[in-house]
Parts: C-alpha cells; sequence; structure tokens
C-alpha cells in the first residue's frame, strides 16, 4: 500500500471545466504531493481550450488520451481509470466540474478515520455534492451539505435519487449513513478500485444504483459527509455530452436498462448474464440491501420509511408476511409532449390517463386550461408539456398513459397513446 496518497478518478468529456477542477483540487488539498490523479481525458481537437500539456510530465498525474469519437461513455471510461489504480490508500472519483473546501482531503481522511473507529471496515463518504454556479463563483455555492433521497423507479427499472438538505447538519459530528451511492463523489478506500469496479457494459442510467447494491454486498457501508467538502455543477449547460456526439447512445442506454434489470432481479426479470467480476458482492446478499434500504427490486416496492426519507438502516421486520405488506408501489413519471402534439389553443381540459394491459384505468388526473399553460417548458428550442403524476398502485404496473385533449371547437381530439413498460 501507499500510504497516504490518494487516487483522483476523473473520466471527463470535452468539458471546459477540468483544467479548473483538477487547480481548484490541488490548490485547496492540504497535502497536494499526495494526490495521484487519472484522467480520461476524452476530447476533440474542436475544443481548443481543452489542453493538459502542463500536467502530462507531472508525475502525479496518469493521462488517458482519448479521441471522443472512440469513447463509449462514462462507465467505460471510469472502467479504464480503474484500471490504472496502482495500490494508493485511498480513492476519490469526480466529475469533472467541481470546486473544493480548504484542506478538503484531510477532511475526507478524518471522516473516513472516524468510521473506522466506530466498527466500518470499509466505509464510503458518497453524496449528490451541494452545487456551485462556475459563472457567478464563489458567490452561489450552497453552504450546507446535501444527501440522497430515493425518488422513484423510472419505468425502465433503474432508481433515480435526489439530493436534499441533511436536517441538522450543523449540530452533527459525524458522516450520516446513506442508501446510495453518487458517482460523482465517492471516497473511500484505494482498492474499492478493484473490488467493485466499474462495469464498462453500463452507459450512463443503472451506473449508481448497480454501484450501490454491489458496494454493499462487498461489505461497503455507505455514508454522506455530514460538512460541505466539495462542490458540483449539475446544469450541463456549457459542455458537450456523450449523447450530443453519439448517435447510438439511445441504443446503448437501453441495454443498461435490461442490464440492470436483470443484475438486480427487477420486475422478477431471469438474469442469464454472467457478470463475473461486475456481480454482486459475497458478503452480503441482495436480499440483506433490500432490508437495509428498504427497496424490494422484484416488486419495485418501497417501504415508507425510505419515502419518508428516513436514515438507513430501516427498522427490521421479523415475520415475513408483514415484511412483504411493508412495501408500497408508487408510479412517479413524466411525460413530455410536444408542442406539435397539442396544437390547439382552446382546451377546456386535457385528460392524463393511465392504463393496464386490458385497458383498464389506474389511474386519471386531468389538466385544466389554465394549468397547460404554466406547464409548457423550452428545451433546445422546442416546446414540451412537461406532465407529472404520482400515485400509488397495486398489482400490475401501468402499462401504458393516455393523453387526449379536449377542446371547445373540435370537440376531442387526436388521443396519444404511449406504452411505458416495453
Amino acid at each position: 500500500m501507499k500510504p497516504n496518497k490518494i487516487f483522483i478518478q476523473i473520466a471527463s468529456y470535452r468539458d471546459n471545466q477540468l483544467l479548473h477542477t483538477i487547480k481548484n483540487c490541488i490548490e485547496n488539498a492540504n497535502n497536494a504531493n499526495d494526490l495521484i490523479f487519472c484522467i480520461a481525458w476524452q476530447h476533440s481537437v474542436e475544443d481548443t481550450w481543452d489542453n493538459l500539456d502542463e500536467y502530462k510530465n507531472d508525475p502525479r498525474f496518469k493521462i488517458i488520451d482519448i479521441d471522443c469519437n472512440e469513447s463509449k461513455g462514462v462507465c467505460w471510461a471510469r472502467n479504464k481509470i480503474q484500471q490504472c489504480y496502482d495500490d494508493e490508500e485511498y480513492t476519490l472519483q469526480l466529475d469533472s466540474h467541481h470546486r473544493f473546501v480548504k484542506n478538503w482531503d484531510m477532511e475526507l481522511i478524518a471522516m473516513f478515520k472516524q468510521l473506522q473507529e466506530k466498527g466500518y471496515k470499509k466505509p464510503l463518504l458518497t453524496t449528490y455534492l451541494p452545487s456551485f454556479n462556475p459563472e457567478n463563483d464563489p458567490a452561489e455555492r450552497i453552504m450546507k451539505p446535501w444527501k440522497l433521497n430515493f425518488d422513484r423507479f423510472i419505468p425502465e427499472g433503474v432508481i433515480f435519487f435526489l439530493p436534499a438538505t441533511i436536517d441538522n447538519f450543523e449540530k452533527l459530528t459525524e458522516p450520516i449513513p446513506s442508501r446510495f451511492y453518487s458517482a460523482h463523489f465517492c471516497f473511500g478506500p484505494g482498492v474499492f478500485c478493484k473490488e467493485v469496479m466499474h462495469d464498462p457494459n453500463y452507459y450512463f442510467h443503472g451506473e449508481e444504483i448497480s454501484i450501490s447494491v454491489r458496494s454493499y454486498t462487498n461489505n461497503y457501508d455507505l455514508f454522506s459527509p455530514n460538512k460541505v467538502v466539495a462542490w458540483h455543477e449539475y446544469t450541463r449547460k456549457y459542455r458537450k455530452k456523450h449523447w450530443d456526439d453519439h448517435t447510438d447512445w439511445n441504443k446503448l442506454n437501453a441495454d443498461s436498462h435490461i442490464r440492470l434489470r436483470k443484475l438486480l432481479g427487477v420486475d422478477g426479470i431471469i438474469n442469464d448474464i454472467d457478470f463475473g467480476q461486475y456481480g454482486l458482492g459475497a458478503q452480503r446478499s441482495l436480499e440483506d440491501y433490500e432490508k437495509y434500504s428498504g427497496i424490494h427490486f422484484k416488486t419495485r416496492g418501497v417501504q415508507q420509511y425510505t419515502l419518508d426519507n428516513k436514515l438507513a438502516p430501516n427498522p427490521l421486520i421479523e415475520n415475513d408476511e408483514e415484511y412483504q405488506k411493508s412495501f408500497v408501489h408508487v408510479f412517479k413519471h413524466c411525460i413530455n409532449v410536444h408542442e406539435s402534439e397539442l396544437p390547439y389553443n382552446d382546451y377546456k381540459f386535457i385528460a392524463v390517463i393511465f392504463e393496464d394491459k386490458k385497458g383498464g384505468t389506474l389511474h386519471r388526473k386531468d389538466i385544466t386550461a389554465e394549468e397547460a399553460i404554466k406547464l409548457k417548458t423550452k428545451d433546445k428550442n422546442e416546446i414540451f408539456y412537461k406532465i407529472w403524476r404520482t400515485f400509488n398502485y397495486t398489482g400490475e404496473k401501468p402499462y401504458k398513459y393516455v393523453i387526449w385533449p379536449f377542446s371547445e371547437k373540435h370537440q376531442w381530439c387526436k388521443r396519444i397513446d404511449n406504452v411505458i413498460y416495453k
């Protein structure tokens, strides 16, 4: 082992914040000479600002030079980085758009050792970091630490998380338990790079929940820092994304959804994949993680304790029948309807209906004429109606949604049917 060394993993894709992130990370470290950077530098000749020449002869840097056209996505890039791990004591995984507090390295090491002294042999400090705005920094830095809350199962079976401020963080003296792993910020033992390597077969969705479960089943314990140690930029508005350049990203992402469902048994899907080193660990079971987190993958169930955003672990329910009954099934989904599909201005209401496979109505909540105006959102110079719906269901999942507008002049207009679960 290389004591005190921190193996810093940065997968960067055409990001003009990369150099700022590196410099800020070094400037604010207490022991900058203990930092070992490995950067998957996915760049284009068009990006004249994207130049790492000043670091190419720095012994602290390992730069994987990748033409952006050859990139296969963020998980592939993270896997490339982890193959360069060289027995550093610690590791820190980041994105390429961050800012750091003074002495961030000592703060993280102190929290890590504090958790080890409490009996957690392999703690991970991971969260969605509070945000900052590169165009108005440091004025717009959020000065409160964030944690990860359950948001929803998306139709494809992936779990999404949401950040939230840690309650009473000023009074806390140690990190808080977390159910989930964040790919843009994770600090832990260096061997994590070997024991829970990123699966290069994932594209984007599924990365974080798969690592959450794989970490836990490999006997890692997840925590969120109780104080601010760094910031993250969330908008993506100023940089190119992988999916902007690669037309096959939809298929790659769809394949990731299937892979994730098979790994975790979402919907009871049969696993016919040999995941090898990218599978679940042997120290704890999938069921152990489900009891810890209050999530049931086979039925897409969630315990109310988790929905109430209470800290893990969830209360243990010994009786199996009562345990199964403790899960509720919440459908939360955003429907994007292009304005061309709702062309009139005289709608009295727009019916929003969710049906089962037999056409039975599971949920209906209409949009009034006044509400329709407020739902319009501009995205890449196009106008969409963004319609969110949340409801509980029992038994069969919602199979499809129906958008059916009623106009003053045209009466019932074109009905939009869309299958949710393929």
